[in-house]
């Protein structure tokens, strides 16, 4: 099952056309998007195998976040081995290094962000959607608490992101826009191996970073059962997964992104990103 935000509402997707949900469920289920997940489990049931022959085109242009209210958004950092390395990080990483991204930070597949200064640097991830509760859930079980896989952009700000004494990742990664995320849900039993899916990263079509899921530290249901050992998961949460080698940062010389560029963000079986970069307020340069 594929989802997604088009002209602000709930629809079924396939290819380049999509079935509005409220209009084809008789107003069983809401037109916003956010209110799904509470009903995951009933609209699954509901959405297997619904034909999609009354669905109409869609353009790029109607495409929103599938998810704009989440209660909690979880970022993970760290969480590829080669992408340690290059951040210079010792000793060997025992638990998730976990930040939180704020819900205003939150865009759309295709919406552009203006970065706030020279220092902006990309971060490709799978982001994991939850769609039923869970608190202290068994890793062996945290596959079935996610409802869908979607493509997000963590987005950092590097000097406010470091400013001592202590770091501040939060602030860093949650500017306006820091937070594209689609184009669609994807639900997990589409995939043949969830925990194995290519994503890439690229800049005007330059390859910036270009990974595998296989080589995340703690995979998705590692995560599910960590967060929730401690904080209760809610449905709707969106879990950041973390990023693979290849940041701005990492280069030598370092490297930001800079007004005028297009960064796309692209993962097997989900979808791309294509963000537009310009000028905010601060920003050498011009769109």
């Amino acid at each position: 099952m594929r989802i997604g935000r088009i002209g602000g509402r709930l629809a079924l997707l396939q290819d380049d056309r999509a079935l509005d949900v409220e209009t084809a469920s008789d107003g069983r289920f809401a037109a916003e998007p956010d209110r799904i997940f509470e009903r995951w489990d009933e609209f699954a049931k509901w959405a297997e195998g619904r034909s999609l022959d009354d669905a109409v085109p869609f353009s790029a242009a109607q495409v929103g976040a599938p998810v704009l209210r989440p209660a909690q958004i979880f970022g993970i950092g760290l969480n590829y081995r080669a992408h340690v390395s290059e951040a210079g990080v010792r000793p060997e990483i025992t638990s998730p290094a976990v930040f939180t991204k704020f819900v205003t930070s939150i865009a759309g597949p295709y919406d552009t962000v203006a970065l706030p200064s020279d220092r902006v640097d990309w971060e490709v991830e799978l982001v994991a959607v939850i769609g039923r509760p869970g608190h202290r859930v068994e890793e062996k079980n945290g596959w079935s608490h996610v409802a869908a896989l979607t493509v997000g952009q963590d987005l950092s700000e590097r000097t406010v992101q470091l400013a001592g004494p202590v770091p501040q990742f939060s602030l860093g990664k949650s500017y306006p826009g820091f937070s594209p995320i689609g184009p669609s849900l994807v639900s997990v039993e589409e995939f043949a191996d969830p925990d194995d899916l290519a994503l890439s990263c690229a800049l005007d079509g330059e390859v910036l970073q270009d990974g595998r899921t296989r080589d995340l530290i703690f995979s998705v249901p590692e995560l599910v059962a960590r967060l929730s050992a401690v904080v209760p998961l809610l449905p709707g949460d969106l879990v950041f997964t973390g990023t693979p080698s290849g940041v701005g940062m990492g280069r030598n010389p370092e490297r930001y992104l800079q007004p005028g560029g297009t960064l796309v963000s692209t993962i097997e079986g989900i979808g791309s990103l294509t963000n537009r970069l310009v000028a905010g307020s601060g920003t050498q340069g011009a769109a």
